[in-house]
C-alpha cells in the first residue's frame, strides 16, 4: 500500500484476473474514481470472494478472542471464571432453562416459568434472552457444559457479525477481499463487543444486526429481495429487539447519508434537494415497517413485559470527559461506564484518513465525516442518548449503542481505502489526528494502561511496514511482500484484539461480581432437587444461600429466587412486605428461608448449602448440601371472606400473618444494640438503630443485640439495611450474613437466627462490614406449635388435587375444592398480569388479587377453580403479526405478477 493509485477503466470495476499477482495488496480504484454507483446497482464483488471476506473475518475475530481468553487464563483456556455479572446471573441460567425445555425436562412452558419467581411469565424473558437462533445451538451441548455452550454462542454470534459487516463493505464499494475480511474483522472485535456485550450475549444480536439492516436497505433501494430483507428485519427484531432498535437508528441514519450524498442533486434549495428522495426511502421504510409488524408478537410482549416490571433506578445521563472517549478508542483501555470505542489502530487510522483522501469524492468525504461526528457527538447529549435506548434510562452501562459508532468508522475506514490507497498527504493527516487522540487520551489517567501506547504504537508501525512492503511488491511486481503486508496487518489487528480483551476479562473481575461455571456444587444440588422434587404437590427451593441469581433456572426446583429485567413489580413488592430480599434494585429476588412464607407458597421441601466458596472465600465448606422438608399446603387454598381488602403494613413479620390467616410471631421487646463499648447505638428518625461504620484497617466493629423472646421460639432476624453477619448466641449454627445497603440498590432478606434459650434473653452478636440500620421491630419470635396449627387448618381447606399444564394451548392451573368451599380460593403464585380465572364451569376474567396473590371468588357452589394465563401484549402483537403477514404474501404476489407480467411482454 503506497500514496500512488493504479490507474483502471473509468467505470470502476475490477480489474480482470490479468492484473499482475502484486497488485493484490493495492484497491482497484483511481483516486479520481467517479462517485460510487447507485446504491441501486448491485454490487460486482462476485460471490466467491464475498464468502472468503466473511470467512476471514469470522476466523480472524474467533483467533483474536480466543487468544485474548487464552493470555487471561479465563474460562475455558484456564482458571479464571468469565461468568460476570449478567452472564452468571442471568444467561447462563436462561440458556439451561432453554436446554431443559428442548430437551423436555423442564418445569414449565412458553408461557409460565414455574421455577423462578414462584410462577413467572416466561415468553418476555424468552424474547429478552433467548430470542437469538443462535441459542437454538444450546440443545448440542451436553448440559454440565451449559458455560460452554454459552461461551461458544458468543464466538459465533461475533464470528456472524464480522462476516456480515465484510458483506455490507463489499457492497458499498467494491474493493480487495481480504481487506473488507480485516475491516470485518475489526467491527466484530470492537472495543465495545470485547468488553461489553461479550457478557451480554443478547447484545451481539445487535452487533449483527447492524450490518445486516444496511444490507437490507440496499436491497430495498434496488428494488430486490423484498421478501428476505422483509424476514431478516422480523428476525432481528425478535432476536433482541432492544440493540435491533439502536441498529435501525444507525443503518437509517447510514441509508440517509448514503441518498443525501449520492442521489441528491447539487446546486439548489435544500426543499428541491430533498424532494427526491421520497420514493426511494419509501422503499426500505415499508420493508422496515413490515418486517417490525412480522416480529410483534414478540415485541409487544417484551414490551408489556417492562411496563409490568419492577421499575429500576432512573439516573441522569452524565457525559463522560472527551478524554475518557478518546481513550478508549485506543487499544487496551478499559472502564464500566465510558463508552468502548476501540477499534484496532489499522481502522482506526484508516477512518482518519478519509476527510482528507483526494481519492474519496467530495460529498461522499463530508457527509460521512459529518455523519461520523454526528453520531459521536450524540453519544454525549442527554435528548440523543435518551433517543438512542428508545426514551428509557438503561440501568448499567449508559453507552450501549456504542456499537454503532464503531460499524460507522469501521464504513469509513473501508471508503478511505476501497476508493483508492490513502496517499502520503492523507496518512500524515490520519496520523496525526491519531497523535492528538493519544495525547488527549493521556489525561484519562484511570483508563489508560502501561502497555496501551505500546501496542498503539505496534500497530503504527505494522502499517508504516505494511506500505513499505506494498511498494516493494508493486515495484518489483512480487507477490510475497505483498502478502507479508496483508499477514502483518491482520496480524497486528489480532495481537490489538487480543490484548484488549484480555485486559477486560482481568479488570472486570475487580469490579463486578463474578460466579464460578457448572461444577460439583451445582452437580450436587441439582441431585438433590431432582431426588426431593414434588411439583406440582409442593415446591422444592433450592436454598437461601444461591450461586448465581437464577439457581432455579440452573440446577432445579421451584423456588422465589428470580433475576430478570422482567422480574414484575407485584412480585418484587410481595416478597419484600413479606421481608424477602433483592439485589440489582429490586429485579434479582432472593429466597426466603422462613417456614411461614413456605407454608404461603407451598415449598414443602428445601436444599440447605454452605456459601458458596467462590463468592466467600472464608466459607465452610465441610458442610454437605443436605434437604429438609415440611407438610405444607397445597398450591391453591381457601381463605374466609374479609369485610374489607387486606392490606400489608411495615412489620414483614405481621405481613405474613396476615397472608397465612393466622398469629404466629411474638414481638421481641426489650430491644437494645449496643457497641463494642456498650455504649448505646445511635436512634434514626424512625426509632430503628444506626450501627457504626463498616471496618477500617485497624478494626472492624461488632455490636451486641439484646432482646427477650418466649423461651424455645425460633427467633428471626430483620435488618434489611444492614451489612455484615449476625449470630445468636449459644445457638449450634454458623453466623448468618445480610448484605443490605441504601434501599435502591440491595435489601437483606430476614434470616433464622436459632431458638431463643430458656431464659428468653436474646443476645445476637453483630460483625459490622459497612454499617447500615436496623428498624425497632426487627426481632420475630415464631411459635412452631402455631405455625402447624395454622398449616394444618389450610391443608384441611386447601384443594384436594392441582393440575397444572404448560401447553401452549392451555398454560395454567386447575384445583379441585372441597365441595361447599366459600370465602377467597388463594393460588400460591404472583398476581402478574395475564392471569385469568374462572370459578366452576363459569366464564374466565382477570384474576382477583389477594395480597399479591392469584385470588378466585368462591360462593360456596363451586368445587373447582380453573387459572390461566396469556402474556400480555400477545393478542395485540399477534393481530399486528397477522396483519403484516397477510400484507407480505399480497405484496410478493403483486410483484411476482408483475414480474411475470413484464417477463410475457418482453417474450412477445
Amino acid at each position: 500500500m503506497t500514496g500512488r493509485t493504479a490507474r483502471t477503466r473509468p467505470d470502476d470495476q475490477p480489474r480482470t484476473a490479468a492484473a499482475p499477482p502484486a497488485a493484490e495488496a493495492l484497491p482497484e480504484t483511481p483516486r479520481d474514481a467517479p462517485p460510487d454507483a447507485s446504491p441501486e446497482t448491485p454490487s460486482d464483488a462476485p460471490r466467491g470472494l464475498r464468502a472468503r471476506a466473511g470467512a476471514l473475518a469470522a476466523l480472524v475475530t474467533v483467533a483474536a478472542v480466543c487468544l485474548g481468553d487464552a493470555v487471561a487464563r479465563s474460562y475455558p483456556f484456564g482458571f479464571r471464571t468469565r461468568s460476570v455479572n449478567d452472564l452468571g446471573n442471568q444467561f447462563v441460567p436462561f440458556h439451561a432453562h432453554l436446554w431443559d425445555l428442548l430437551h423436555g425436562r423442564g418445569t414449565g412452558g412458553l408461557f409460565v416459568n414455574w421455577q423462578s419467581g414462584y410462577g413467572s411469565s416466561f415468553l418476555p424473558d424468552l424474547g429478552t434472552y433467548l430470542g437469538s437462533p443462535f441459542a437454538l445451538l444450546v440443545a448440542l451441548f451436553p448440559r454440565d457444559e451449559i458455560d460452554l455452550a454459552v461461551y461458544v454462542i458468543t464466538l459465533l454470534k461475533m464470528a456472524a457479525a464480522g462476516a456480515v459487516m465484510a458483506q455490507l463493505l463489499l457492497t458499498l464499494r467494491p474493493g480487495r477481499w481480504w481487506a473488507a475480511g480485516a475491516l470485518g474483522a475489526s467491527y466484530a472485535l470492537c472495543g465495545w463487543s470485547v468488553a461489553e456485550a461479550s457478557y451480554n450475549p443478547m447484545w451481539l444480536d445487535g452487533l449483527i444486526a447492524l450490518p445486516l439492516l444496511c444490507l437490507v436497505g440496499h436491497w430495498a433501494l434496488a428494488g430486490r429481495r423484498f421478501v428476505l430483507g422483509t424476514l431478516l428485519v422480523a428476525l432481528v427484531w425478535i432476536a433482541n429487539f432492544y440493540t435491533a432498535y439502536m441498529a435501525t437508528l444507525g443503518a437509517v441514519l447510514l441509508l440517509l447519508t448514503r441518498l443525501l450524498v449520492e442521489h441528491a442533486p447539487t446546486g439548489v434549495p435544500l426543499r428541491r434537494r430533498l424532494a427526491p428522495l421520497w420514493r426511494p426511502v419509501a422503499r426500505p421504510a415499508g420493508v422496515l415497517a413490515l418486517g417490525v409488524g412480522l416480529a410483534a408478537p414478540m415485541v409487544s410482549v417484551v414490551y408489556f413485559g417492562t411496563k409490568h416490571a419492577y421499575p429500576g433506578r432512573v439516573v441522569e445521563f452524565s457525559a463522560k470527559p472527551w478524554t475518557d472517549v478518546m481513550a478508549r478508542l485506543l487499544p487496551g483501555t478499559y472502564n464500566f461506564s465510558s463508552p468502548a470505542v476501540y477499534v484496532d489502530t489499522v481502522a482506526l487510522l484508516l477512518a482518519l484518513t478519509l476527510p482528507f483522501n483526494p481519492a474519496v469524492p467530495r460529498r461522499l468525504r463530508g457527509g460521512w465525516t459529518l455523519l461520523v461526528a454526528g453520531v459521536a457527538l450524540s453519544l454525549q447529549w442527554g435528548p440523543t442518548q435518551l433517543a438512542w435506548h428508545a426514551f428509557s434510562t438503561p440501568n448499567g452501562s449508559q453507552y450501549r449503542e456504542t456499537f454503532v459508532l464503531s460499524g460507522l468508522l469501521v464504513t469509513a475506514a473501508w471508503l478511505s481505502f476501497a476508493h483508492g490507497t490513502p496517499g502520503r498527504r492523507p496518512l500524515l493527516a490520519g496520523g496525526a489526528l491519531l497523535a492528538a487522540i493519544a495525547a488527549a487520551a493521556s489525561r484519562a489517567t484511570e483508563l489508560m494502561r502501561p502497555w496501551t501506547y505500546p501496542l498503539l504504537l505496534a500497530g503504527v508501525a505494522a502499517v508504516a511496514a505494511a506500505l513499505v512492503l506494498a511498494r516493494l511488491a508493486r515495484r518489483y511486481h512480487r507477490p510475497l511482500p505483498a502478502a507479508l503486508a496483508v499477514v502483518l496487518l491482520i496480524g497486528a489487528q489480532v495481537g490489538q484484539s487480543a490484548a484488549t480483551t484480555a485486559v477486560a476479562d482481568r479488570l472486570r473481575l475487580g469490579h463486578l461480581d463474578d460466579y464460578a461455571p457448572w461444577g460439583e456444587r451445582q452437580r450436587t444440588q441439582q441431585a438433590l432437587i431432582a431426588d426431593a422434587d414434588g411439583w406440582p404437590r409442593y415446591r422444592t427451593d433450592p436454598g437461601r444461600e444461591q450461586t448465581v441469581g437464577n439457581d432455579p433456572l440452573l440446577v432445579g426446583g421451584q423456588g422465589a429466587q428470580y433475576y430478570s429485567s422482567l422480574t414484575s413489580d407485584v412480585f418484587s413488592r410481595t416478597l419484600t412486605a413479606l421481608g424477602g430480599g433483592w439485589y440489582s434494585r429490586g429485579r434479582s429476588v432472593q429466597s426466603l428461608d422462613n417456614p411461614v412464607t413456605d407454608a404461603i407458597f407451598s415449598v414443602g421441601a428445601r436444599v440447605h448449602s454452605a456459601p458458596d466458596p467462590h463468592r466467600d472465600p472464608n466459607a465452610t465448606t465441610d458442610i454437605a448440601p443436605y434437604v429438609t422438608r415440611e407438610a405444607v399446603p397445597p398450591l391453591v387454598t381457601v381463605r374466609p371472606k374479609a369485610e374489607r381488602a387486606p392490606a400489608f403494613g411495615p412489620s414483614p413479620f405481621r405481613n405474613q400473618e396476615l397472608l397465612l390467616g393466622a398469629r404466629v410471631y411474638t414481638m421481641a421487646d426489650k430491644i437494645s444494640i449496643r457497641g463494642a463499648d456498650g455504649r448505646p447505638a445511635a436512634r434514626t428518625p424512625d426509632r430503628g438503630y444506626r450501627l457504626p461504620p463498616g471496618p477500617t484497617e485497624q478494626s472492624r466493629p461488632k455490636a451486641l443485640l439484646t432482646a427477650m423472646c418466649p423461651s424455645g421460639s425460633q427467633v428471626f432476624l430483620w435488618a434489611p439495611h444492614f451489612w455484615g453477619t449476625a449470630a445468636l448466641r449459644g445457638a449450634d449454627r454458623p453466623p448468618v450474613g445480610f448484605r443490605g445497603d441504601h434501599p435502591v440498590t440491595k435489601i437483606a432478606p430476614m434470616q433464622p437466627l436459632g431458638k431463643a434459650p430458656a431464659s428468653g434473653r436474646v443476645e445476637v452478636g453483630l460483625t459490622i462490614q459497612k454499617g447500615g440500620t436496623v428498624p425497632v421491630d426487627s426481632v420475630g419470635c415464631l411459635d412452631t406449635g402455631r405455625l402447624r396449627a395454622a398449616t394444618g387448618r389450610l391443608r384441611a381447606q386447601g384443594a384436594t388435587s392441582v393440575h397444572v399444564s404448560d401447553s401452549v394451548s392451555d398454560t395454567g392451573i386447575r384445583a379441585e375444592l372441597p365441595p361447599g368451599s366459600r370465602g377467597i380460593a388463594v393460588v400460591a403464585v404472583p398476581r402478574i398480569a395475564g392471569w385469568q380465572c374462572a370459578a366452576g364451569g363459569g366464564r374466565h376474567r382477570p384474576a382477583d388479587s389477594y395480597l399479591g396473590l392469584v385470588a378466585v371468588k368462591l360462593d360456596g357452589s363451586a368445587t373447582s377453580i380453573d387459572c390461566t394465563f396469556r402474556p400480555p401484549g400477545l393478542r395485540l402483537g399477534t393481530a399486528v403479526g397477522a396483519a403484516a403477514l397477510l400484507a407480505l404474501t399480497l405484496s410478493a404476489a403483486f410483484r411476482f405478477l408483475r414480474v411475470r407480467r413484464e417477463s410475457r411482454h418482453v417474450h412477445h
